[in-house]
């Protein structure tokens, strides 16, 4: 490696981009004609301003003075957490913004002309873009141009991210390789598989889709025209790390590579059948093939009755079910499997994977038909979570012009249209789905002359012939940062491709060496889904829940897709759903001689319109929707139900809802621990079947009782205090969990055990990165006492874990267990990490705005809440 130049700043993950806009007369197009009337507004921390000169850098770093709207949402968003009771509508005007169309006359801050058919205003509020264009190329161009004054940084790391070179481009820090190593191990492409996704727009969409092309187009000259005339007020990263200006220019694979970051990340499913199949063999290693197998169906929840469904109508969307004795399924030999290495002649040190910084996990959405409000109109409370960022990887924008208008939030490096927002009278949100659009093939190897395969071979049969496999590379060199501990290293990483997929693993089935492969329905089509996108933007398309559900369907990716205006709510589940042939099997390993065969169609995706309400916390779709092969988690006990709870308790006191009060729901549901919620009633019903003689144990029931009673939350009294209410009952049940878990499934055995919990993580608490409860064990626990306890419970479950069945001898495994837990100190549960110290409960809960580059964000207080929401009540429509 050349040596470059010491860096100023550690290296980051993403960095961002705002420069000063050229001040002109406050003259601007007159807004549409807005059917909200004051009743949408949003929420998006920390602020809209991602940009920061070197100045900006330095004086940050000298005297912590951040640029104009870099946090000015991140108080209104916290502060929600202690002022959500009883909030009423006006009240919520402390904690959103107002999302209507246009620009007040004493809230422009700036106006700005890059072509004479575009007018780009800035309000002085919060600094969001709001364009104009008179011309569509006009709109595009516009939306290219502000999307590169608010986050061109960040749109440089996507860049690079999609196409696995993120750590040469941002540096070789451990989040960095972790979501470069993600993405590669996605979608791994080359320069002509980019280039062809733009490419064969028009063929696969016609008309739409040479418009789809055109705006990319006019978007990326756009960013171009801001890099060529932003002089010397870029972001001050580019001279803190080192890179040079001026950028490279955009171009259209460069659109096309972040969207396949989007799609790889947060709109994807399935794909973990070999990881599935391993917990099967163990099960079966444990039990026999007979018992074995059933054990592992009542954890693999596929079709569970207890679960938690957004469809609750009584309809039924059957996908994804397995067949008797499929023909296809290709079990692996046990103790065959090995990982294929992505990563190779890795220098320096550290190491080369660290858990995902993306969480797609914490999207909610809550809606409530016109028949449960006070104004006869549906209210709906949603938004998406992409995790929490500094520069946020989304951006706030309106956008006007021929075909088009909306306001809400894009991905930086994907705002031509706006993503998720609304229209001139309705409005949308989303949830990941993650249902399974990704199956493992079992691929037999090949020798070329026709010798004997071994696991090592390179060749693979494709129907009948022995053609070579793949290999993709690059080969990444990063270097130290001054201020950073990271050395500086290289690695390569590795992608082997088949026409059945990415190469995941090697093995044999039934003494038979296969690959094991990858294939997901959308690789290779990323950008297609941006048609779905472009009819949400176009009010022309959209005048009703029909055709709203239409233009979902064109969406590749694994979406919950939700929808409002003033006499509606509906729901879509989008997504690429292959057809499998009969014998092929969802859940495990098939074999390649089973290829898809199409798509569903629309009509078999869940889907309904005005249910009495809707909620969605990334939970199953509808009864019948199997679970994909990586979700076990669909089961007795979900996320979803603190919302479903608190909607019916309004329904059935006869309240009607008003914004604020189904505000007042999601946020009072954003604090709640689920084990608490949903778990410990039944713990506390086992614990207490006899006297309990330990007075510690005594102390710990009493102290889990008092906070269970009080509604379970993990929140501090006032936003001055740092000290949670009940927090010594929060401190038993952290430190007691893991305790629970393993000594009430001790019985499986360790290897058992240490396979299902490869599948589903027995916890998810509070983290720096917000997402909590969404995959954990609690269903499992909760389900197996209810059985001890003699409640009836619908799944099958073979086997009664806790003390065998006997309440007696459970109540001993949770005494022992729970004593334990009282010893453990406040120092072991929350060790000293991430500038926390030892101990400190809230701050280990805390979230934490992942730094992107010199400009950094205080924490705020934990809330399982997403990062950008919409407060929506239409009160008329066209």
């Amino acid at each position: 490696m050349q040596p470059r130049p010491k860096r100023l700043l550690a290296a980051a993950t993403v960095v961002a981009v705002l420069s000063a806009l050229p001040t002109l007369p406050e003259a601007h197009a007159a807004p549409p004609v807005d059917y909200c009337a004051g009743q949408c507004a949003d929420i998006l921390p920390p602020g809209q301003n991602g940009n920061a000169t070197f100045t900006d850098l330095l004086a940050f770093k000298a005297f912590g003075i951040r640029p104009p709207h870099f946090s000015d949402t991140l108080k209104p968003y916290e502060n929600l957490v202690w002022n959500s009771q009883g909030i009423t509508d006006d009240g919520l005007k402390t904690y959103f913004d107002d999302a209507s169309f246009g620009v007040k006359s004493g809230d422009v801050a700036s106006t700005s002309r890059p072509r004479a058919d575009v007018t780009i205003v800035r309000d002085k509020s919060r600094g969001i873009p709001h364009i104009t264009g008179t011309t569509r190329y006009g709109a595009m161009f516009g939306a290219g141009y502000a999307g590169a004054q608010d986050r061109l940084f960040v749109m440089d790391v996507f860049r690079h991210l999609g196409r696995g070179q993120l750590t040469p481009f941002a540096g070789g820090a451990p989040a960095n390789r972790a979501f470069e190593q993600e993405l590669w191990r996605t979608a791994p492409y080359t320069e002509a598989d980019l280039q062809k996704q733009y490419d064969d727009a028009a063929a696969r969409y016609g008309a739409d889709g040479v418009k789809m092309k055109q705006d990319i187009q006019a978007w990326v000259d756009g960013v171009n025209h801001y890099i060529n005339t932003v002089g010397i007020a870029y972001p001050g990263e580019y001279v803190a790390l080192g890179l040079p200006w001026p950028t490279q220019p955009w171009k259209v694979t460069d659109v096309v590579a972040t969207a396949a970051v989007v799609a790889g990340i947060f709109g994807t499913g399935g794909g973990h059948e070999v990881t599935s199949a391993l917990a099967l063999l163990e099960a079966q290693a444990k039990y026999g093939v007979a018992q074995g197998t059933k054990v592992w169906e009542s954890f693999r929840s596929q079709n569970d009755p207890e679960a938690s469904t957004t469809v609750h109508n009584g309809t039924s969307f059957p996908y994804g079910v397995t067949g008797s004795n499929p023909a296809g399924r290709a079990m692996p030999d046990r103790g065959s499997v090995t990982p294929e290495p992505e990563v190779i002649n890795q220098t320096g040190t550290g190491t080369s994977k660290t858990p995902s910084i993306a969480q797609k996990g914490m999207s909610n959405a809550l809606l409530v038909s016109g028949q449960y409000t006070q104004s006869g109109h549906p209210i709906a409370v949603y938004g998406p979570q992409t995790g929490y960022f500094a520069p946020q990887l989304l951006l706030r924008q309106e956008l006007q012009g021929p075909g088009i208008s909306s306001r809400g939030i894009a991905f930086a490096g994907l705002n031509f249209y706006t993503l998720i927002g609304r229209g001139p009278d309705y409005s949308w949100s989303a949830t990941s789905a993650g249902q399974d659009i990704t199956d493992t093939f079992a691929v037999p190897l090949c020798e070329p002359g026709g010798g004997t395969p071994t696991k090592n071979s390179q060749y693979y049969v494709d129907h009948g012939q022995c053609v070579p496999i793949e290999r993709l590379e690059r080969h990444n060199e990063w270097y130290s940062s001054l201020g950073s501990s990271e050395p500086a290293g290289s690695y390569t990483l590795v992608a082997l491709r088949t026409k059945f997929g990415i190469v995941t693993h090697r093995g044999t089935v039934g003494g038979q060496p296969v690959l094991f492969t990858k294939q997901r329905s959308t690789y290779g089509n990323e950008a297609g889904s941006a048609l779905g996108f472009m009819q949400f933007n176009d009010p022309d398309r959209i005048h009703s829940a029909a055709d709203f559900q239409r233009a979902a369907s064109n969406i590749g990716y694994t979406f919950n897709w939700f929808y409002t205006d003033a006499s509606s709510i509906a729901y879509f589940n989008s997504g690429d759903n292959p057809i499998r042939p009969s014998g092929a099997d969802p859940n495990l390993p098939t074999w390649s001689s089973y290829e898809w065969q199409g798509f569903t169609p629309a009509a078999q995706h869940p889907q309904v319109v005005n249910q009495d309400y809707l909620t969605s916390w990334n939970n199953k779709q509808a009864p019948g929707y199997s679970a994909s092969d990586g979700q076990y988690g669909y089961n007795s006990v979900y996320r979803s139900q603190p919302l479903d709870d608190r909607i019916k308790a309004v329904i059935g006191s006869g309240q009607k809802f008003t914004r604020g009060k189904l505000v007042e729901a999601m946020e009072d549901a954003a604090t709640v621990d689920l084990r608490a919620d949903q778990v410990l009633p039944y713990v506390l019903r086992v614990l207490k079947s006899a006297p309990i003689a330990d007075p510690a144990v005594a102390d710990a029931v009493a102290n889990l009782t008092a906070w269970q009673a009080a509604g379970g939350h993990r929140k501090t009294p006032n936003a001055s205090s740092k000290i949670y209410a009940h927090a010594d009952a929060i401190r038993i049940l952290d430190a007691w969990w893991p305790l629970l878990v393993q000594g009430q499934f001790k019985d499986l055995g360790p290897d058992l055990y240490a396979a299902l919990v490869a599948n589903l993580p027995i916890d998810e608490r509070p983290s720096a990165q917000g997402s909590a409860f969404q995959s954990g064990w609690w269903g499992f626990v909760q389900r197996d006492l209810r059985k001890v306890l003699g409640d009836p419970v619908k799944t099958p479950q073979p086997v009664t874990f806790c003390g065998g069945g006997s309440l007696a001898a459970c109540r001993a495994v949770l005494t022992e267990s729970l004593l334990a837990a009282t010893k453990v100190p406040a120092s072991g549960t929350y060790p000293a990490a991430d500038g926390c110290a030892a101990g400190d409960q809230y701050c280990a809960d805390q979230i934490v705005h992942q730094p992107m580059g010199g400009i950094t964000q205080d924490r705020i207080t934990w809330v399982n809440r997403p990062t950008y929401q919409q407060v929506v009540e239409f009160p008329s429509r066209r």
